[in-house]
């Protein structure tokens, strides 16, 4: 017996509308929870260090593909040195981005640092050497014009605020007055510090910098620039990435219990609250899209993570 097709029109219109009717819902948990003092974040735990790049890559694949289907031109990202550009790796995230089907359009990525040691920029300190060494290799043919290392010219003629500044103004040249990146990556440390933003320093309080310096850093070297809270927060994506069980007291301390309404909205990951006030820096991130991808050795033991599984 032929189906009516009115009948198929009027079932995908109806299943058209149950999808939209739930993102409208899942958008508006998320709106009312991070409009307030509570902010919600996706948590995805890889087995072990060695399976976690691929999650990464994931989240980095999202971003792309969301620039594209909304027809940007550019696609900005900044990236944090330390263990993530090994992570990263250039090898294993083309090999990811094939896997996809999607596009990476290398073209259109500007890259920045979300911090940096003032140091030569061929210096084994150098978050941008680190970056270039492990993910930003001639594999990945990004333009060097569209790469943002400090002007390590500047070392030793100008202060760290001045260095600060410059890089500063790089950055609104091209991301404009609001300085909203498409996505940011970061690294926390075991004393739940991010970017160059330190339990207990002033810089925590920066409102008006894009980027700025800093002279006292308690991990060596101590002058660095840093993206500040008004750049983390504005980003469009956030991702947080760490390994290891030197990590689990930070996750412990930053994630709280998960409210049942966001539980009943999401799918994939662990939904967590973040814990208000903030213990750490890394917590207080309360970017819109807010993403930790961590290691089992790093989510053994927190409590909040034991709620459910990927």
């Amino acid at each position: 017996m032929e189906r009516d097709p009115k009948s198929k029109r009027s079932r995908r219109y109806t299943d058209t509308k149950k999808k939209k009717e739930e993102k409208s819902a899942d958008e508006k948990i998320r709106e009312h929870l991070n409009s307030g003092e509570m902010t919600i974040a996706k948590v995805f735990i890889a087995d072990s260090k060695a399976t976690l790049p691929p999650i990464l890559h994931d989240q980095l694949i999202s971003c792309v593909k969301r620039c594209q289907t909304e027809g940007q031109d550019k696609f900005l990202i900044a990236l944090s040195g330390g263990s993530l550009p090994a992570f990263l790796g250039a090898d294993g995230l083309i090999s990811s981005f094939m896997a996809s089907g999607v596009d990476p359009e290398w073209e259109k990525w500007y890259v920045f640092l979300a911090d940096e040691r003032c140091v030569d920029n061929s210096h084994k300190d150098s978050n941008y050497r680190s970056i270039r060494e492990h993910m930003l290799t001639d594999q990945i043919p990004i333009p060097s014009s569209q790469i943002f290392p400090i002007d390590d010219s500047m070392l030793g003629n100008a202060s760290t605020e001045e260095i600060a500044k410059a890089y500063e103004n790089r950055l609104m040249n091209v991301l404009g007055d609001s300085g909203v990146f498409d996505c940011i990556l970061c690294g926390f440390g075991p004393d739940g510090h991010t970017c160059s933003l330190f339990p207990g320093h002033p810089l925590l309080e920066e409102t008006k910098r894009m980027v700025a310096s800093i002279e006292d850093s308690p991990k060596p070297p101590p002058e660095r620039i840093t993206l500040t809270f008004p750049v983390l927060n504005a980003a469009k994506h956030v991702v947080f990435c760490g390994a290891g069980s030197s990590k689990a007291p930070i996750l412990e301390a930053v994630f709280s219990k998960t409210p049942e309404e966001v539980v009943s909205a999401q799918t994939k990951g662990i939904t967590v609250l973040m814990t208000e006030p903030a213990p750490y820096p890394c917590g207080m991130v309360k970017s819109n899209e807010l993403v930790w991808v961590v290691d089992k050795d790093a989510s053994d033991g927190v409590s909040a993570l034991s709620q459910g599984t990927n």
